[in-house]
This record gives C-alpha cells, structure tokens and sequence, in this order.
C-alpha cells in the first residue's frame, strides 16, 4: 500500500523538518571529515559480481568513483526483482483534477470511544515510490531531494528523508579498491548497469512458503525482509544459548509458536529457536518472488512453514524491459467506457508499477503488467468485501477491499485519444479496469 505519513500539522512539520536539516547539517560536517569509506577489503572470489546482482557505478561527492556489485544497507537489497522504496515529493497528477472534485475522507469525533460527529478533509495524496532495481537506470542525491531514473526515461523525484531506502548505506565490491561500505551521504550518483563479469552464481534463498491457510507460494525469498542468501544467518536461542545458523544449512522452518520456529537442517537434525526477532513475533514477514505475481509477503501470522529448494540465480538486469505507460479502460457506474492512458489511485501510470492489497493474511505487490481486469464491488460494499482481480494468465485472484482496492484510493485519470485534459473517475464511481497486455512481459526465472 503505497500511502504517505501525514504528521499531522504546519507546526509539527515545521519542527520536524527544521530538527530534520540540523540532523542532516551534523550529518554532513561529521561526514566531510570522515573517511569516504571502510577499509578496502579484497573481493572473495565468490562474492564478485554475477549478472543476477545488483551492479552500479558510484560517484561520490568529493570525487572517487567504485563500480562492482551492491548491496544496500547492512545485508538488505541484494539482487535486481528487489525494490527500492521512497516517499514522493509531491503529487504532480492531482493538478489534473478540479480542486472541489478531489477526493475527501471522513474523521469521526468520538468520546470515549462514542461516535459524536464528523468531519470531511481532503484525502491524503501523498504517494510512497517502489520500483525494482531492475526497472531502475540511476539515482541522484542533491541535498534532501533523491531523484530516481526509470529505464523508461520516466523521472521521480523523492524525499530523501521520508522513507527512503538510499539514506541505508551501500556496499560496493570494487574489483581495483576492493569492499567498501559507501554512507549515503557520500553519494551523488548511482548508476545501474549490466555486470561486466560473471562471478560464481550466488547461494539464492529459493523455496516454498505455505500458510496458516493452506496456500503456496514459490520463488526466491527473503526471510525477515532482509536475508536472502544461503551465506546469510539465522539466529535466536536454542537450549538457553545464542546460535546462528547458515540459511544454506537450512532445509526448512516451520512456526512452532508465535515466539518460536522449529529448523530442520540439510543433515536431519532439529533446533528449536526462540528469542529474537526474525523466528518469532518480531519477524518482519517472508518475501516470496512467486513469479505468477510479482511479489507477496506473508506474515508471521500468516506463516506456517517454508522449505528450501534449487531455484537457480534470477534474472539479470537486462530481463527487466522499459516500462511503458499504462493502458486500457474504466467502466464506470453510470455505463460510460473510457479508454487511453490510465493513472491509476492518481499514482501509478506505468505498468511497471504495482497495485498492492491483502488476501488471507498476505500482501500482494503485482505489476499490473501482469493484471488483466479489476472488477469492483458497489459502493456500499467496499470497504468490507471483496473485488475480483484477473490476471492475464488467466487466473483470478480474491482481493480485499483495502490498499490500492480501498476507499484511499483517490481514482483514475483516463487520457482519451489526442485530449490533453484527461477524465477524472472518482474511485467510488469505478466499476471495472480492464488493462493492455504490455508489449514485454516479465523477467524469467534462470
């Protein structure tokens, strides 16, 4: 769900935003006598760079340049179908819609819990960014602003300090300077490119995830959000004593309780773990790349099990094609059809980017380069029931009516024919969206 983080107030963000430059202000002068990196280590060469990694060249600011695989943050995004996140700066499509026409949201005044009144304000606009690393060409810092290139051409300008993935860090494995740790505010210009080399392929988590429900998910994964290959570890208490364990020792885990999971290793053996985050409560939720949908992320409470298998490297950055812009056509309530160029929630206009919301407990993030039709429930209903999203396989999916299916949702621009102004359909005024198959499809898996 691609919402923004409202704080509530000129003077609350007024002060945050003055402690928020006085941050960045210490920030920078520690940084400008900081070392522009951690000392260069050699590169193993089992850690060099293969065409499923993420691969970039880096400019810094006071001049250095490094190029070689990345990975940002502590251990986190590492291979190109993972998504860089981001808060845009500003909704640029709401200037297309009469102001008395945007959407509005009711707040209910309550005392002590009773329902007393209520009151209208404009919806909340403001739209979070996720694109892969695959469908990105560069990202540029300046200050508090990042700007981020698609492959398309198409440019997105951010907020670097609200929920922005590129004030983690990354790490760059330098064939000539060897690894470094880059911080953030030592970038100017990332630049993704294919891998000039093939290193070996990569231990890549790949397995099924079942849940609590029964259903089945299959692709590479990331457990907790974050680790997502076989060199990576699993830690928590077993017997009343910390022990970590390598993901490619691993044949499964299953829940055992909402604070503990039972791994089974590759020789046979059991290890009950508990006490800490990433195998009980804490745990953020596994990714699955289910190649049928883009990516799903389930739960904790949600999970059942997952059991690891061979799923080969993923696709390299020349699998992901251009985006394009995003077409097709709105029924609406009232009987009209429109068709052209959609923007969809008044965000989303390439079919690159991804319509989010939940079934049973998972989280979906599907490209709607891959959806079909969205079917809608009436007016009265949403909010409570279910829409009906078909994919272009074929296959229907039950959604519920929240997230990019919800009532935050701020409607659809349609760009008929040559008009430069485009239609303005109210999301309680949709009833179907039916979307162009795209001229390439998805990257495959290897």
């Amino acid at each position: 769900m691609k919402r923004g983080r409202g704080i509530g107030g000129a003077l609350a963000t007024g002060l945050v935003l003055i402690a928020l430059a006085a941050g960045y202000r210490a920030l920078r002068q520690r940084a400008d006598t900081a070392p522009a990196a951690s000392p260069a280590a050699a590169v193993p060469a089992a850690e060099q760079a293969h065409p499923s990694l993420i691969y970039g060249r880096i400019s810094t600011l006071d001049g250095a340049a490094y190029e070689g695989r990345l990975r940002w943050g502590g251990g986190e995004e590492a291979f190109w179908g993972d998504y860089f996140n981001g808060a845009k700066r500003e909704n640029l499509w709401a200037a297309h819609v009469p102001p008395e026409r945007l959407p509005k949201e009711r707040r209910p005044i309550e005392i002590f819990g009773v329902e007393i009144a209520g009151r209208e304000r404009p919806l909340d606009l403001g739209r979070l960014f996720m694109a892969r690393f695959g469908d990105i060409a560069r990202i540029e810092a300046s200050g508090r602003d990042v700007r981020v290139t698609l492959k398309s051409g198409t440019v997105f300008d951010l907020d670097r300090f609200s929920a922005s993935d590129f004030d983690d860090g990354v790490r760059v494995w330098d064939r000539t300077r060897g690894v470094a740790r880059l911080d953030s505010l030592r970038i100017h210009v990332i630049e993704l490119l294919p891998a000039a080399r093939s290193g070996a392929i990569p231990g890549r988590l790949h397995g099924t995830v079942r849940t609590r429900q029964g259903v089945d998910f299959t692709g590479f994964l990331q457990w907790d959000r974050e680790k997502c290959l076989g060199s990576d570890e699993l830690t928590g208490l077993s017997a009343g004593h910390e022990r970590s364990i390598r993901f490619d020792a691993i044949r499964s885990i299953a829940r055992r309780s909402p604070g503990s999971s039972l791994v089974t290793l590759v020789d046979g053996r059991d290890v009950e773990l508990s006490g800490a985050r990433a195998v009980g409560q804490g745990n953020r939720g596994v990714y699955v790349d289910d190649p049928r949908y883009g990516r799903v992320l389930v739960s904790w409470d949600g999970f059942d099990r997952v059991d690891f298998s061979p799923g080969g490297s993923g696709p390299a950055y020349e699998d992901f094609p251009p985006g394009g812009p995003l077409t097709g056509s709105v029924t609406t309530r009232d009987g009209r059809r429109l068709a052209g160029r959609l923007v969809y929630d008044l965000d989303e206009s390439e079919f690159t980017e991804t319509l989010d919301a939940p079934s049973g407990g998972v989280d979906y993030t599907i490209p709607f380069g891959l959806i079909s039709s969205i079917v809608l429930q009436v007016p009265e209903a949403r909010g409570a029931g279910v829409a009906r999203v078909t994919l272009h396989s074929g296959e229907e999916l039950q959604f519920e009516c929240a997230g990019d299916l919800g009532r935050g949702n701020a409607g659809i621009l349609i760009f008929t024919g040559s008009r430069q102004r485009p239609e303005y359909v109210p999301w309680t005024g949709v009833e179907q969206v039916a979307l162009d198959r795209p001229p390439a499809m998805y990257p495959p898996l290897r």
